[in-house]
């Protein structure tokens, strides 16, 4: 099975010029999980191995430390941030493949200065990378039919940009008091909107177990975020030591969101 992890070493580099630009250092599951959205993980990717972790986000996650001993971007408490060499890189190599070869073969950068500029306009997002096995065609047409929904949504009486509802879909809707499990329907599982932080919430009681779940938004499956906020990604999956249990959801990054309490399976 292909490992698609080099094709998202520019996206890497982009989004962290993208980020310089506007003053912040965005932390690894940040810069991991848009790499993934702008080249989209295959099926193979999406498996989950031990711990919960998505093959393609442990496989690019380490496919990063070669950006690092180029001296393209640097790793710090304080997040991750591309260096100047990263932005020549960027602007010098034009395509994903083409900047992986280049650290293959430790092609040196060119020195022109000018380069650091362009390479920050290059730094916008753009259309999702083709990868070798691409997404199913169903995954693709509805990721283009959800570009649409922001503007859909700003007539629901939430600020623009966020979906009507968000509900926590998973084995244990039963348990906070819904019909069935898996129903992203159900009363018991929307979650509630705080303006304070814009983020969605869900605050209940579990008893000590595994679990797993996903979020679905407007009451339906047509789009649903799972682990990494990948649209029709792998579940989330936790273990519970029994008790009060808080969940969140950031509709910026499609994922579950660190003000949530959980501990990871």
């Amino acid at each position: 099975m292909p490992n698609n992890a080099h094709l998202r070493l520019r996206p890497v580099l982009e989004i962290l010029a993208d980020a310089a630009a506007n003053g912040t250092r965005p932390d690894a599951r940040e810069v991991i999980s848009e790499a993934l959205r702008r080249v989209p993980p295959t099926a193979h990717e999406q498996e989950l191995l031990s711990g919960g972790v998505p093959r393609g986000f442990k496989n690019l996650t380490t496919a990063t430390a070669r950006l690092v001993k180029a001296g393209w971007m640097s790793k710090g408490r304080g997040g991750w941030a591309v260096t100047e060499d990263g932005l020549r890189a960027v602007a010098a190599f034009s395509s994903p493949s083409e900047l992986a070869e280049a650290l293959d073969a430790g092609i040196p950068l060119p020195e022109a200065p000018a380069l650091v500029a362009e390479a920050k306009l290059a730094a916008q997002p753009e259309a999702p990378t083709q990868v070798a096995e691409a997404p199913a065609p169903a995954v693709d047409a509805k990721r283009a039919a959800l570009a649409e929904a922001p503007a859909q949504v700003a007539e629901s009486g939430r600020p623009t940009g966020q979906p009507a509802s968000v509900a926590v879909v998973g084995d244990f809707g039963v348990l906070l008091g819904a019909d069935r499990d898996w129903d992203p329907a159900a009363d018991a599982v929307q979650m509630r909107f705080d303006p304070a932080d814009a983020l969605w919430r869900l605050d209940g009681e579990l008893p000590a177990g595994r679990y797993a779940f996903k979020f679905a938004l407007n009451g339906s499956w047509e789009e649903n975020y799972g682990a990494y906020g990948l649209l029709d990604g792998a579940n989330h999956e936790f273990q519970h030591d029994g008790g009060a249990v808080t969940i969140a959801y950031d509709h910026n990054s499609r994922d579950l969101a660190p003000a949530s309490q959980l501990t990871p399976a």
